[in-house]
Parts: C-alpha cells; structure tokens; sequence
C-alpha cells in the first residue's frame, strides 16, 4: 500500500512532484515508512501497556490453529489464570496485585491439559490510584458508555449526590430486575466470561453474572467495585459478590446481590451490607 502510494507521486502526479523540492519528497517517504511501521509494530504487539497507570494491562494473542489461550498475570506473591479470548483486539486483565514486578505470559494448548508459553513480558507496575484498578473495564468486568446497561445505571443516579446513594439506587434496580438463572448454573463451564449486555437484556443470570453487572454499573459512576470470588456461610458452593467502596466514608462495604435478589423474591428478611465475617475471599478482580 505504501509503495504504491509513492508510485503514484513520483509517475501519476509527475507534473506536480516536479514542482516539489526532492528533499521534501524524501521527508514526506521516510514520514509515511515511520507511520507505516509503527503500525505494524502495533498489530503485531501482544502486549497493551498504555494502561498500566491506571491497573490494567492488555493482552492478545493469534495461535497458528484454533485452540485454547490462557493469559497468566503474576508476581512474587500471586498468579491470576485467564482464558484469553482476543485475537485482533486487546483483552484487558486487572494488576489487583498492587504496585512493584509483574510477569504476564500468553500460553497456548498442546494437549489436553498441556500448555506451552508462547509470549512473556516483564513489567513494573506503578499505579497512580489503586483505586483504579477497580474502575476499570476488564474481562471480568467488561463495560463501556454506549451499552445499555450503563446508560441504565446513569438514568439511575442522574440526581444523586453521595456514593451511598447510588450504590442503594443501582443494587435496588438489580436485586429486582433480575432473577437467578438455575438452567445456566447446571451448563456453565469453566472459560465462562459474563456478557453484561447480555445479562441486562435476559434479566437473570448467575452469581457470576449478578456482580459483573452490579460492578460495571457502579465502575460507570466512577465508584470502585470489586468482583470477588470465594465462599460464604449464606450460600452453598462457589460464589461471587462484590466489595463497594464509599469514599464519603472511606471504606469497604460488602454487597450480595445475588442472595439479595433469592431473598427479595422469596420474600425473606435481608440487608444490602453484609458482614465481612460470612465472607472468605479466594479471587478478586
């Protein structure tokens, strides 16, 4: 493409390129070769890093056939395991694990349970607001301004001033609108991601689905929401819910949308706030 591009100065626009002083030409060639090249470099990139200011980092990866890709994010303390899904576009993954060295690999399948890595980096995190990194999209978490969804949680909060009164707005709306999918927890496999979207349109979903909803929608008001995987005394199995933080109040507040919602439509006795006490943490994102 370039090259025709400087093919069609030099002989199509011949009577006008003589009027141009060869150094310009030169500047002008070298400037598109630059552009051209830079674009490249970015298409075969399989790292994002423009984002780790703010918690995330980007990955993609084109495996030579169809097969299954994982992304790991890790430090010396902790690894988190991904199904990475992006091929052409970057899928975004939280530095949850605070500021300092980060080893992020692509792995591919082999066989069966067998990977092999094809892609690492090295990097060292310094995250201007920790905060961030749980105001940010992510694959767990995956939301921008033009869906639905969020332009629901802005009607939502449009006149409220404080942090509590949008967090009460949002978690009323959810624990109502939506109903536990008890088809979709008997099918589920282990590379599920919530469709936020998609949940909104349906109006059920699982406990998964419940705290990416809630999660995006308070992350659009810019409230910091965790989506947290772990146990709990009230609910049997693996389970997720969400920590939400008020900074008028300057803490963490844990909400189970889910149990809320069960609860509502059985019309038992509950309160948003949970204690911490009946939660025991295994992942955060």
């Amino acid at each position: 493409m370039l090259v025709d591009y400087i093919q069609y100065l030099l002989v199509r626009g011949a009577e006008k390129v003589k009027k141009v002083k060869f150094p310009v030409l030169l500047t002008v060639f070298f400037l598109l070769l630059s552009v051209y090249s830079n674009a490249l470099a970015f298409r075969s990139s399989n790292f994002d890093n423009s984002k780790i200011e703010l918690g995330t980092v980007g990955a993609r990866y084109i495996p030579s056939a169809p097969k299954r890709v994982k992304t790991r994010v890790q430090n010396s303390v902790d690894k988190y395991d991904y199904d990475l899904f992006g091929r052409e576009n970057f899928e975004y993954f939280p530095l949850q694990l605070g500021d300092g060295e980060y080893k992020v690999s692509i792995f591919e399948n082999v066989t069966g349970n067998r990977y092999r890595q094809v892609k690492v980096q090295s990097i060292d995190a310094k995250i201007n607001n920790p905060f961030d990194v749980f105001r940010a999209s992510v694959q767990t978490v995956n939301w921008n301004s033009d869906m639905d969804v969020i332009i629901k949680a802005q009607e939502l909060t449009r006149d409220l001033k404080t942090d509590k009164e949008k967090v009460t707005a949002i978690y009323s709306f959810v624990i109502d609108a939506f109903g536990y999918d008890y088809d979709k927890i008997k099918s589920v496999d282990s590379t599920y991601v919530p469709d936020i979207e998609k949940i909104y349109n349906d109006k059920k979903g699982i406990c998964y689905d419940y705290s990416a909803v809630f999660a995006a929608m308070l992350r659009s008001q810019n409230i910091p929401a965790k989506l947290v995987k772990g146990y709990s005394d009230l609910v049997n199995g693996y389970h997720a819910w969400n920590e939400v933080y008020l900074s008028d109040e300057n803490r963490w507040m844990v909400i189970d949308t889910t149990y809320d919602s069960v609860m509502k439509k059985n019309n038992m006795k509950f309160t948003m706030e949970k204690n911490k006490k009946n939660y025991k943490t295994a992942r955060e994102y």
